[in-house]
């Protein structure tokens, strides 16, 4: 009960947070009268979805809003069916005026798809990153797309801080020892380190950089952070973290690297294999970011060398990830499918935002500034 209590608390003060937060409300995008139909495509819970009653982010929680769109009149259908001409999906898109995606379970939202979706006129993100959708694309056809800013960086943050000590302390092997019914200290210890004096630098310190650093502090490691905008210079003092204008001189200073840049057109295939040379020998790297930054092959081969010393996150491309991956199978590796922006504190937060664009959408109101990401033809700032 006391957790169901916080979870509405949760959702009350998020949602009052992004109306507090929001501009002057205009109309900017003119709903046509009448029923809406909005489509969801999340992933789908199973057994799991009755185990929780604040899991709202799958197929089975359908962000909570169900009986809310539906007592307005609208048609609500959600789905995890989203590939291939004969999914669940694309039946929908050619009348279907919103869709909702989710990182976690992308539908990707291609110039084809934008183009047979003659009423769409609103796709938003349950979360945070909206690079499944074809963002020229969508822009070209004057759609607005949206996403629930600031909704799950706490999360991932926490989960890159894990992911970092992981890999510094070669976790995983003792784990799998355990399972294994082995015992072998020395298999473990000798490439075992301390966090305290090692060089850990972030590409990006947005949101989620920011709160990453601000969390290695108490660890008294050296930080180093590259971004195209500075960190505001109390904030950075009180970080302790030091910019570099230089990312690739940045790189060979790095005992862990951890990337957490926005997937864009300058950013796909950012570290490739002449990029990760120049990071420093036994790297190790986190990413939670998008896995399409990465050249899939070049990580690949950098940690079967040593020159990448571990690798983890929750990103791949595609996503899901096939079975036959080569990530999945690579050595020193710490991967996870994405989970990290969808703790169940997240889902509540994104939910909570979700219902508030819709509510503004409605009306014919404006979003939050932030959360635009395609507004008027108009990518916003990190996507140019």
């Amino acid at each position: 009960m006391a957790m169901k209590q916080a979870a509405t608390a949760a959702i009350r003060a998020f949602s009052s947070s992004v109306t507090s937060q929001s501009s002057p409300l205009v109309r900017h995008l003119h709903a046509s009268a009448g029923s809406k139909k909005i489509v969801g495509v999340f992933y789908k819970a199973n057994e799991y979805a009755a185990m929780n009653p604040n899991f709202v982010g799958c197929v089975e929680g359908s962000l909570g809003i169900r009986e809310w769109l539906e007592s307005q009149g609208h048609q609500y259908i959600v789905t995890d069916d989203k590939e291939g001409l004969n999914c669940e999906l694309e039946k929908h898109i050619p009348d279907l005026h919103v869709l909702i995606t989710t990182p976690f379970h992308p539908a990707y939202v291609t110039a084809e798809r934008i183009k047979k979706a003659k009423n769409l006129e609103l796709l938003l993100t349950a979360g945070i990153g909206s690079d499944h959708v074809d963002l020229n694309a969508a822009a070209a056809a004057g759609l607005t797309v949206a996403e629930v800013t600031g909704s799950n960086v706490v999360s991932v943050a926490e989960d890159e801080l894990m992911r970092i000590l992981i890999l510094v302390r070669n976790f995983l092997p003792g784990h799998h020892q355990v399972i294994k019914g082995e015992w072998n200290v020395a298999g473990i210890a000798h490439r075992a380190y301390d966090l305290e004096g090692k060089t850990i630098g972030t590409v990006g310190a947005g949101r989620i950089g920011k709160l990453l650093l601000q969390r290695l502090k108490p660890f008294n490691c050296n930080l180093l952070y590259h971004d195209r905008l500075k960190i505001g210079p109390e904030l950075e003092k009180q970080i302790g973290a030091k910019f570099e204008e230089d990312m690739d001189a940045m790189l060979p200073k790095c005992d862990v690297l951890v990337i957490n840049t926005p997937l864009t057109d300058k950013t796909r295939g950012l570290f490739n294999k002449e990029r990760i040379a120049k990071c420093k020998k036994g790297v190790l790297i986190v990413n939670n970011a998008r896995g399409a930054i990465m050249d899939t092959e070049a990580v690949v081969d950098a940690c079967n060398s040593g020159h990448i010393g571990g690798y983890s996150g929750d990103v791949w491309n595609p996503q899901p990830a096939p079975k036959d991956h080569p990530w999945r199978y690579m050595p020193n590796q710490a991967m996870t499918p994405h989970i990290s922006g969808t703790t169940i504190d997240a889902q509540l937060r994104y939910a909570a935002g979700v219902k508030d664009m819709l509510d503004r959408y409605f009306k014919g109101q404006d979003f939050p500034a932030q959360n635009y990401i395609v507004k008027e033809g108009q990518l916003a700032p990190q996507y140019r």
